[in-house]
């Protein structure tokens, strides 16, 4: 029964997966209208703008809303990859490929010893309900680099440091993936692997096209996004008379006015506190078991994302694709939390794109609709921290008991070979 159940489960979940994606598909090319903005200008205006300036032989150097690490590039230009095909429509395609392969990975990972197929579902459910933009921006791709990167890391972790490398010259968040590598052989060979892959790829960015980094400098004035956690005060306090407004600034839509620089800054120490939890935690862990490596990578992303001033719908699909290995291990401890974060996506579609006019007039709606979603996200961030603090950190009885061993099942105790 469970042998004829598992198959079932895999033939039906590329069924799914193709009914959804045929929305999604439908929605990008317009077949459908999506109520709010068209998501579909990032890729059909800004992206091919960059595509063109990149065919010219340069980074974007006067567009502040060029603000990603260099190898962001290669997804931007691969629509070149379909010729025969318009810019963005080339670009659906290839974001639909990417989104197959994740399911493939996921699939093909959940025949191993101490898997499940329950990570593939994950994702089968998780990205439609982020609606089309999920389609009309680059980060499916960077999450496509992430999943392969922290299966790769359960053998190869070598294979992995070279992905998270790739990954983090994509989008930077990646780098976090490397946070829950099991202590020693593992660590080093991931690490050692990324360090070396990064600096390759970083030259040749630099090399190949003038103002590789020049996405620094735009990165560091932006300010505070209206969808982001700490955003909440200004919505609120804009219903009291609070004398500030939104602006569209450095390609996301702003809050402007007093005490906003202040609350970023907030915002930004918070995401230092976040991070120096992650490095109290391991420091302290002892027991890394095969999930561990996904646990620790969502936990972290999950604090990123939180603490972050800039909290674009598109995000969610990291974790969701985190969500998705975590839940790939059997001895996983993110079942809450990931339960938390597809619930939280769904709530982000109905905010944006569907809901933005509330959100930007900050009325009733707009401000319950943010505060659902943001509260989800801190709640499945407490939740994370917590389960992988108590599955990996042991306490002073069991000290001496719980310590790093070969590997052996998925979900046992165990460093990377």
């Amino acid at each position: 029964m469970t042998v004829r159940t598992g198959a079932v489960g895999r033939a039906m979940a590329p069924v799914v997966w193709a009914l959804t994606r045929s929305v999604l598909m439908l929605c990008v090319f317009k077949v459908f209208t999506v109520p709010g903005p068209d998501v579909t200008v990032d890729v059909s205006v800004i992206y091919q703008g960059w595509y063109e300036v990149f065919r010219a032989g340069s980074y974007p150097l006067d567009d502040v809303t060029w603000q990603y690490p260099p190898a962001a590039a290669l997804a931007v230009a691969s629509p070149a990859l379909l010729p025969f095909l318009e810019y963005a429509s080339a670009f659906f395609v290839l974001v639909l490929l990417c989104d197959a392969l994740v399911l493939g990975l996921l699939l093909y990972a959940a025949r191993r010893p101490g898997a499940r197929q329950a990570g593939a579902w994950v994702w089968v459910a998780g990205v439609p309900l982020l609606g089309p933009t999920v389609y009309a921006r680059y980060d499916l791709m960077v999450t496509a680099v992430a999943v392969a990167a922290l299966l790769a890391g359960v053998r190869r972790p070598r294979v992995m440091g070279a992905l998270v490398a790739f990954g983090t010259l994509l989008k930077v968040w990646p780098v976090l993936l490397l946070v829950g590598t099991a202590k020693g052989r593992a660590t080093r060979r991931s690490w050692s692997a990324a360090a070396v892959a990064a600096g390759v790829l970083a030259l040749l960015a630099a090399v190949a096209l003038p103002g590789a980094y020049a996405f620094l400098a735009f990165q560091r004035d932006r300010g505070l996004e209206i969808e982001a956690p700490a955003a909440l005060f200004f919505h609120l306090a804009r219903q009291s008379g609070w004398p500030g407004g939104i602006e569209l600034r450095y390609g996301s839509m702003e809050f402007t006015g007093p005490q906003v620089a202040l609350v970023s800054t907030l915002a930004l120490w918070l995401s230092v506190l976040a991070f120096g939890w992650l490095l109290l935690w391991r420091l302290r862990a002892k027991a890394f078991a095969v999930h561990t490596t996904a646990d620790a990578a969502f936990t972290a992303v999950l604090l990123f994302t939180a603490t972050s001033r800039v909290v674009s719908p598109q995000y969610m699909v990291w974790l969701v694709g985190i969500a998705a290995v975590c839940l790939v291990f059997r001895g996983s401890r993110m079942v809450l939390p990931a339960w938390l974060v597809l619930v939280a996506t769904g709530v982000t579609v109905m905010e944006f794109p569907l809901g933005f006019a509330h959100v930007v007039a900050s009325d009733a709606q707009g401000v319950a609709l943010l505060a659902v979603r943001n509260g989800l996200l801190i709640v499945a961030t407490v939740a994370a921290g917590w389960r992988l603090w108590r599955d990996s950190v042991p306490g002073r009885a069991e000290g001496a008991e719980r310590q790093v061993t070969p590997a052996g099942r998925a979900d046992t105790p165990a460093s990377a070979p």
